[in-house]
C-alpha cells in the first residue's frame, strides 16, 4: 500500500512537471506583418527619431517642438510597456536636403519604430518618401502644406503612406486669410510675398486663389530669398502696385525685416499687413516692437479644457507659457505615436516586444476621437488628423508679448461653416 501511494505521488509530480514544461514551450512569435516587425528585446529601449530644425533662423521652432516631445515623455516617466524611450535627434535644417539627409540617418537603424517631424514643410517631402519606403511612420505637429496629405477628396501630390500630421492642413489657412481681408476689411487689392519655402509658397498661392475667387485682385506676387535683409526693393514694388493688403507668410528673421522696413516706405502708410503663425513668437514681437502695431497674424491656436490642462502642464515643467502655436500639436504627435505603439505591440512574458510596421500604420489611420492637448484627434485616409479652426490675431500691444497677441482674436473660421 505504501509503495502504491508513493508511485501515485511520483506520477502526479511527473504529470505536473510535464504540464509545466508544456506551458513554457509557447509557440515562438512569427511576424506576419506585410512590411515587417520591429523586435525589442528585454532591456532594450524603444527608439523614436525626431526630425526637428536645430540650426539657422528657425532653430527656435525645433527647440519648442523638442520641449513638447520631452514633456509628453516625462509624463510617462520616459517609459512605455516596460522599456525606456530614447530619442534619436536629427537636424532637418528647414531645407529639402536637410530633411532627406536626416531621414536617411534615422531609417539606417532598423530598431527605430517611428519619427516625429518635420517642423518645416520644405523638409518633409523627401524625408517622408524615405520614411515611407523604409516602412516607418512619421507624424508632424507643424507641417501644413496641403500636398503632403491632400485637399478635399484628392490625395496630395507628395502624399506618402505612413505620413501623418496633427496640425491643421493649410488649405483652410489661405481661405481664412483671404476671407478676412476681402470681407471683413473690405480690401480688394492685395500683394503676397513668399521666401521660397514650400510652406510660404503654398500659403501665398492659397490666399491668392481664394482672394481672387471672392472678387479681389492680386496686384503683386513677389518673392524674397532666405537670408535677405534689405526688403526695401520688394516693399517699394508693393507700394507702386497700390496694394491695400500685404500677406507675407515667411519665417524669421525675414518676417522681422519686412515688418520693420514696411513702416518706412512711402505709400505703405495705410496698408494692412498679415503674416502666418510660423513667425508668431516672443522673439518676433520683441524684434518688431511698435513697427508691428496693428498687424494681423494667421494662427491655429487651440482652446478648451484640454488645451488649458496642457498649458498648465507645460508651464509647470518649463516655467513659461506656451512659446509657439505648434507646441500643442507636436505634443499630440508624440502622444499619438505612443498610444498606437502601446495598442499594437505584442508583449512576451519576458518583456520582449514585437511591433508590426503595417499594424502601426493601420492603427494610426483608424484613430478616432483620441484626446489631445489641442483637442480630439481623428485621422482621415490621407493622414490629416486635425480639422480644427483658424484664427486671425491682431498685435495691439507688443509689451503684452505672445500671450497678448494670442488673446486678441479678431476673426475665426472652422472648415465647413458658412461665412
Amino acid at each position: 500500500m505504501q509503495r502504491r501511494k508513493l508511485f501515485t505521488l511520483l506520477m502526479v509530480i511527473l504529470a505536473m512537471a510535464l504540464l509545466g514544461s508544456c506551458r513554457q514551450a509557447a509557440p515562438a512569435f512569427k511576424c506576419t506583418d506585410k512590411i515587417g516587425c520591429v523586435t525589442i528585446a528585454p532591456g532594450e529601449p524603444i527608439k523614436i527619431g525626431t526630425l526637428l530644425v536645430s540650426s539657422g533662423g528657425s532653430a527656435n521652432l525645433g527647440e519648442f517642438s523638442l520641449q513638447a516631445i520631452e514633456l509628453a515623455l516625462s509624463q510617462r516617466d520616459n517609459k512605455l510597456l516596460g522599456h525606456a524611450l530614447v530619442l534619436q535627434k536629427e537636424d532637418e535644417q528647414c531645407t529639402p536636403q536637410g530633411g532627406a539627409n536626416s531621414a536617411l540617418k534615422i531609417v539606417a537603424d532598423p530598431k527605430v519604430v517611428g519619427i516625429i517631424g518635420t517642423v518645416c514643410s520644405s523638409s518633409a517631402t523627401d524625408a517622408s518618401k524615405i520614411m515611407s519606403e523604409a516602412g516607418l511612420v512619421m507624424i508632424s505637429g507643424a507641417n501644413t502644406v496641403p500636398a503632403l496629405t491632400g485637399a478635399g477628396n484628392e490625395k496630395g501630390k507628395n502624399w506618402q503612406a505612413g505620413y501623418f500630421r496633427t496640425v491643421q492642413n493649410a488649405t483652410y489657412w489661405g481661405d481664412t486669410a483671404a476671407t478676412f481681408a476681402f470681407q471683413k476689411l473690405g480690401k480688394t487689392k492685395a500683394a503676397t510675398i513668399h521666401d521660397g519655402d514650400a510652406y510660404a509658397q503654398a500659403l501665398a498661392a492659397l490666399f491668392a486663389q481664394k482672394f481672387t475667387q471672392l472678387g479681389g485682385k492680386i496686384v503683386l506676387a513677389a518673392s524674397i530669398n532666405r537670408g535677405d535683409k534689405d526688403m526695401l526693393p520688394v516693399l517699394t514694388a508693393v507700394a507702386k502696385a497700390e496694394a491695400e493688403f500685404l500677406f507675407y507668410p515667411v519665417f524669421q528673421p525675414e518676417s522681422d525685416y519686412l515688418t520693420i522696413q514696411s513702416k518706412s516706405v512711402a505709400g505703405l502708410e495705410k496698408i494692412e499687413r498679415m503674416m502666418a503663425g510660423a513667425s508668431a513668437t516672443e522673439k518676433f514681437i520683441k524684434a518688431v516692437d511698435s513697427h508691428g502695431l496693428g498687424m494681423y497674424v494667421l494662427s491655429t491656436k487651440p482652446s478648451g479644457a484640454a488645451y488649458d490642462k496642457f498649458s498648465a502642464d507645460f508651464k509647470a515643467k518649463y516655467d513659461k507659457g506656451i512659446p509657439h502655436s505648434l507646441v500643442p500639436y507636436t505634443y499630440d504627435a508624440i502622444n499619438l505615436l505612443l498610444a498606437k505603439l502601446e495598442a499594437v505591440a505584442v508583449k512576451e512574458a519576458d518583456g520582449t516586444l514585437h511591433i508590426g510596421r503595417q499594424a502601426l500604420r493601420d492603427a494610426l489611420y483608424a484613430t478616432n476621437n483620441l484626446p489631445g492637448g489641442s483637442g480630439t484627434i481623428t485621422c482621415n485616409p490621407f493622414g490629416d488628423c486635425n480639422i480644427g479652426s483658424t484664427s486671425v490675431l491682431q498685435l495691439k500691444d507688443p509689451t503684452a508679448g505672445l500671450d497678448g497677441l494670442n488673446s486678441n482674436v479678431v476673426f475665426s473660421y472652422t472648415p465647413g461653416e458658412s461665412k
